[in-house]
This record gives structure tokens, sequence and C-alpha cells, in this order.
């Protein structure tokens, strides 16, 4: 047991330093040799110890950043993913005997209900770091158009699969479960690669990032700072670029943004540009407020507008508000709940229909699925990543940005004030990248894209119930022949 505690040890640690913002992805395989071997023969109790230890080791470490905000909620994150993981191990049925038993192999299914359940909860969803987002510079992320992140997940525990079967088997067994490996992990990463979606030309698109002071809670800054320095980037901006994107909450106001000084900026920048322009945009509303995405036509007149729907919780809102205020004063730091948006995340432009998500957005894939499918041949992801200290946020935005637009086949443009910015190519390749903190003017040509992947057209379900049936199999099989 001893070697086995520190074999889940290690995985949790080998998950950790292969986490953003480092994406060293042979770790993710590495660690899952070490605790598919450390849950060899192992019963329900051990797993759920070992694989909490794993959590524990690999969340009390990635999660470092949430201090900044609040050592409570660091604390508590941090127990209830690594709770979420040591369930997800509890489920692989790797005992000698009894019931839920055989599967030694079956670590990859749990750990793909893991990121599964990482994007629906707590609170809608907190995949702060998910594992797959150490993959984007490995080969597994190949398999992303076929079958999204949970694909990705697979294959590559399948690869750590087959590293364990070369200590947990012998002789011919050895042979069958490294060529099965091999097979699993091998296939789809073949395929996924050969996926491609259509070529509908090219836009030529301005990226701006203004630069500005990291670590601060926006109660405890300018909003008109933020603005000037993103105005002041995008206004050295020259010739007629097709599309010009600004960040998230580039501009505050108090009700509609229409008739705002506000929105005579943007339109005197969109004329003289003769361009379409999309900034990101808070309207205070009573106790609330809207995050929307606002679409500015060349001639200075407002053609749409994108309203976040997936929020950030205790970031943009305080789930149970009234209850947490009575024991804390943090709340104050979110003074209003953000206001969830309806409405297809699609904004038509004289550029083409522009599919877009904002921020915290890019994390899930069922709010970009829904960008494309609209019709969306281009990924505009505002964001706003000024409030945290680190680079660890910031750059699983950039993972995240890069999985989708391999998942989707779409060039992906995120422009943050400080953080990164980025434009990303429908194969995953940043083709440019900001600094952290300083102020950044990304020009590039991009490729517009239509037409959907295989997992535009099915999302995450065929994957659930492959990991589901993977790890029954086992069972069933073990039923059968006791019969």
């Amino acid at each position: 047991m001893h070697l086995a505690i520190l074999l889940a040890a290690g995985a949790g640690a080998t998950w950790a330093l292969g986490a953003q913002p480092r994406g060293w992805w042979p770790l993710l395989p590495l660690g899952v040799a070490a605790l598919t071997i450390a849950l060899h023969g192992r019963g329900l109790r051990a797993r759920l110890w070992l694989g909490g230890l794993a959590g524990a080791v690999l969340y009390g470490t990635t999660l470092g950043w949430l201090t900044g905000f609040a050592a409570a909620g660091y604390v508590a994150i941090a127990a209830l993913e690594a709770v979420m993981l040591a369930a997800a191990v509890g489920l692989v049925p790797t005992a000698r005997s009894g019931r839920w038993a055989g599967g030694w192999w079956a670590l990859p299914a749990g750990l793909v209900l893991l990121d599964a359940a990482q994007t629906r909860f707590p609170f809608g969803g907190f995949p702060l770091p998910a594992l797959v987002h150490g993959q984007l510079d490995g080969p597994f992320v190949l398999a992303a158009p076929l079958g999204g992140s949970l694909l990705v997940t697979a294959v590559a525990a399948t690869a750590g699969v087959g590293l364990a079967a070369l200590v947990l088997s012998s002789g011919r067994a050895r042979l069958i479960a490294v060529g099965a490996a091999v097979a699993v992990a091998g296939v789809p990463v073949a395929v996924g690669a050969a996926v491609a979606t259509d070529d509908a030309g090219s836009l030529d698109v301005a990226v701006v990032q203004g630069g500005g002071p990291r670590g601060l809670r926006a109660v405890f800054t300018d909003p008109q700072d933020t603005t000037d320095r993103q105005f002041a980037v995008a206004e050295q901006i020259e010739g007629s670029p097709d599309l010009v994107l600004l960040p998230e909450t580039v501009i505050s106001v108090a009700g509609s943004i229409a008739g705002s000084a506000g929105d005579v900026r943007t339109a005197e920048l969109a004329r003289r540009l003769d361009a379409p322009i999309v900034v990101g945009v808070v309207e205070n509303q009573g106790s609330g407020f809207r995050n929307a995405a606002v679409l500015w036509g060349p001639d200075g007149t407002i053609l749409g507008r994108y309203e976040k729907e997936h929020r950030v919780p205790f970031g943009e809102y305080i789930p149970g508000r009234e209850l947490l205020s009575r024991v804390t004063d943090l709340t104050a730091l979110v003074p209003r709940d953000a206001i969830a948006g309806e409405g297809t995340a699609v904004l038509e432009s004289p550029a083409g229909p522009l599919g877009v998500v904002i921020s915290y957005e890019v994390l899930f894939a069922d709010r970009v699925r829904e960008a494309v499918t609209a019709g969306g041949r281009i990924v505009l992801v505002p964001t706003n990543a000024a409030s945290y200290v680190t680079e660890d946020v910031p750059a699983i935005e950039v993972a995240g940005a890069r999985l989708r637009a391999l998942e989707y086949g779409r060039t992906v443009l995120q422009s943050a004030p400080t953080g990164y910015s980025v434009v990303v190519a429908p194969d995953g390749r940043v083709l440019a990248q900001s600094g952290l903190d300083g102020p950044a003017l990304l020009r590039e040509t991009v490729p517009l894209r239509t037409g959907l992947t295989p997992y535009a057209r099915t999302g995450d379900g065929p994957m659930l119930v492959l990991a589901a049936l993977a790890l029954l199999l086992p069972v069933l099989m073990r039923r059968r022949a006791a019969r």
C-alpha cells in the first residue's frame, strides 16, 4: 500500500506539472500509468483514498491562484475537485474479485467522466484546470475534431494505460494490452488529423490589447482608464481591416450603450477605419449588469449584440449572495450580479457571420458549438483576465481557445486588456500572441471556414456513452463468465 500511496501522489504531482502554463503533454499519460499501477487490484475504499490523494496534490497545487481572491474559496474548491477525482477513480473496476472488478485498464473512462462533470458542476462548471489543457502541444489533441476534449483526454490516458501494461502484464497478455492501447489511442488521432472544414475566404483582422495593471478587482479600478488604454491602441490601427476586436468590459455605462459617450467614441473609430468593430460592454442596470459583445458597423451604427450566458461564479455573480453576505464582506468585491444573456452566439456582420463567446465561455465547448452550428465562420473571444496576478488562468484561456479551434475547425480571435490576446488558426496553431500585461496590436490575415466537424455534429454524447460502456464492460464480462 505504501507504494500505491507514493504512486497516487506522484500521479497528482505529474499532472500538476503538466498543467498550464507549462503544458507538458507527456505527463498526462505518465500520471495515468502511475495511478493505474497504484489502483491495480484495489477495492472501492482504497480507490477512493488513492484518487482523493491524487486529487489533493493536483488541485492543491494548480488552484493556488484562488488564494488571491479568498483562501476559504481555494480550500473549498480544491477539496471539491479532489472529491470529484476520487469519485471518478472509484468508478474504475480495478478489484481482483467481486462484482466491480476486472477492468484495471479502465481509468481513461473515469477521467472522461471527470472532465465532463467539471464542465457542468459546480455552479454550471469549473474546468480550471482540466487535464486536457496540457495536451495542446502533443499529438493526442489531433483527435479533437472527432470527439472533442473528452476524446483527447481518453486517448492520452489510454497511452498511459499502455505504459502501465508493460508493468502489470507479461507474455502474450502484455502484447495484447499494449497493442490495444496503441490502437485505441492511435486510430482516433489519425482519423481526427484528417478532418477538415471548408475554406470560405479570409479576413484581415486586428486584435487589440490595451495593457494595464494586473491583480486588481474591477471595484478598485476606474473603468474610464481601461477604456482609454484600449482605444489608445485601437487608434494605432492603419488602413481598413475587415474586422477589429476589442476586449471584454472595455466600456462601462449606466443603462444602455446606445447614445452613450462609449457609443459615440466607438462609432467614430468604426467610421475612420471603415471597418466593423466588436467591443466588450458592461451595462449597469440597478442591482445587476449585462456583459455584452456589441458590434458596430463601418458606418458607426450598432448592428447587433451578444450577451454572456455562462457567468463566472463568484466573479460575475455570487451564488447564495444573501446567505454569504451574512458571514463575509467579500461579497462586496462583486457588488452587482451579472444578468445571464439569451439568444444565439452569432453576430451578423459585413464580414460575415461571427461566432462569439465571452471570456470564461471559451472553456465550455457547448457555447462554441452553438456559435459554429448557427453559422459562425470565425469565433471571437473578448475576455478580461486583469484580476489574476499569475499567468495560470490566462494560459488556460489560450489553451481553451486552441482546443475550440481544433474541435470546430474555426479561427479563434481572443482579445484581453491584459492577459493573453491570441490569434489561433483552425488547426490550433498560435499565429500571434501578446505578452501578459503590456499593450499589443495583433494584425493577421486569417482563414474563414464553413462546414461542421464530426464533433460539432455530435457533441459529447457519444464519448459519454463509450466511457460508461468501458466501465461496465469488464463487470458484464465477469458476470457472463460466471454463469
